[in-house]
């Protein structure tokens, strides 16, 4: 049995029927070779990413619905073939296998035939589909405006990584962006890369860099970055020489922020803590919260985002951004500066979550001028606020999504 294929079939099994994370889904796997893990992550991210129109291929050539298992088989198969490069023998194969070895022998027939038909008809038929309409769900293809049809088409494909840089460091292959970020092929082994081990860059989407940017961390001022983990704007923060005070609840994932710090040689205080009721000794100078949000600015790179959540979870999302943001504002001293980020597309994580801050009294927005993000002007709305969305930059590959805005305390 192929181990990557069994792996991928389990992977989309989580993510679409237990509702898992596909993240989650993958440390959850049995040990297995790196390059079969990689592999199966590769082919159930891109079967996520482009659900509807793989269905749209599929569901002609479908007499009647097979059981959900045989379902996501084939769809693993159109994947291999249309998407993925796969030689048809080997799509067709190793799907087949796959139907016989999970316990449903009586559809390697079926399987078969409708993978074969595939192979031949399937890229017409692919090219006559709006395929960013159909791998996005009608709901956020409406909240994301005049912008959607530009967002889904960056979705389509893996996404490129980004690499911020503090050290001087051997040239790492990719092209500049810019705002100074490295950027490289998906799919490069980063910590195989020439300084990563020295700590000369991060990880860190170009986008993700902007709310630090705009903060404008100075040397010497004391910092508090709330929901810390893992790590790169805190990172950003101490690069600067701002003393940064990093918050995050998860014990796991602190430890993942304080190795990361460990090997960019970087200090920052650690505080394990929910960020919603920590207190401070003394109030900081500036405070950057990026809250925990939809994560739909993420896409891309986390295509399950798509299939996992619903317009019910950015409510949600919102009562805890207004909690957050409330206890924020006590940790920042008067006259001091206060960035609100979330990497959400969605507008209600947004704009309306500042105006809900503003009305409490004792803070004034500071809008962001355009000059102050000169790299990419275009992301500074008329009101100030910073959208990025993964359409902006298109010839150079896109950008994460995110939304960010800066207040000051009276």
């Amino acid at each position: 049995m192929d181990p990557t294929r069994s792996a991928a079939l389990e992977l989309v099994t989580a993510v679409l029927e237990r509702r898992r994370g596909l993240e989650e889904s993958l440390e959850a796997l049995p040990a297995m070779d790196p390059r079969d893990r990689a592999a199966a992550h590769r082919i159930a991210a891109t079967l996520l990413r482009r659900l509807g129109s793989l269905d749209a291929v599929l569901d002609p050539l479908l007499r009647k619905a097979p059981p959900e298992p045989v379902r996501h088989i084939l769809r693993l198969g159109a994947a291999g073939l249309l998407l993925l490069d796969t030689p048809a023998h080997a799509a067709v194969g190793t799907a087949v296998e796959l139907a016989r070895v999970r316990g449903f022998a009586p559809f390697a027939a079926l399987v078969n035939a409708v993978l074969r038909k595939l192979a031949a008809q399937g890229p017409s038929m692919l090219a006559e589909l709006d395929c960013p309409r159909l791998d996005t769900p009608a709901w956020l293809w409406k909240s994301w405006g005049a912008n959607a049809r530009a967002i889904a088409t960056a979705h389509q494909a893996q996404p490129p990584v980004d690499l911020t840089k503090h050290r001087p460091c051997p040239q790492l292959g990719g092209i500049e962006l810019p705002n100074g970020s490295i950027r490289v092929p998906a799919g490069t082994r980063i910590m195989e890369l020439p300084g990563f081990a020295e700590g000369a860059f991060w990880v860190q989407d170009a986008a993700a860099t902007f709310p630090v940017a705009l903060l404008a961390p100075r040397p010497g001022e004391r910092i508090a970055d709330l929901c810390a983990a893992p790590g790169g704007k805190t990172a950003q923060l101490a690069a600067a020489g701002a003393r940064v005070t990093a918050v995050e609840r998860d014990a796991t994932r602190a430890e993942r922020l304080r190795a990361n710090l460990a090997r960019l040689r970087l200090r920052a205080e650690i505080q394990v803590a929910d960020a919603a009721e920590w207190e401070a000794s003394e109030p900081f100078d500036a405070v950057l919260l990026d809250a925990p949000c939809s994560a739909t600015g993420t896409i891309r790179r986390h295509p399950d985002v798509l299939r996992l959540k619903r317009p019910r979870d950015v409510s949600a999302m919102t009562q805890i951004q207004d909690r957050l943001l409330a206890r924020s504002a006590r940790l920042v001293r008067s006259g001091g500066r206060l960035v609100y980020a979330v990497c959400s597309l969605q507008p209600e994580e947004g704009e309306p979550r500042v105006a809900a801050l503003l009305r409490h009294g004792g803070w004034r927005l500071a809008p962001f001028a355009p000059d102050e993000l000169r790299s990419c002007q275009q992301a500074i709305t008329r009101d100030g606020f910073l959208r990025t969305h993964p359409g902006l930059w298109p010839e150079l590959g896109g950008m994460d999504g995110f939304f960010a805005a800066r207040l000051i305390r009276l």
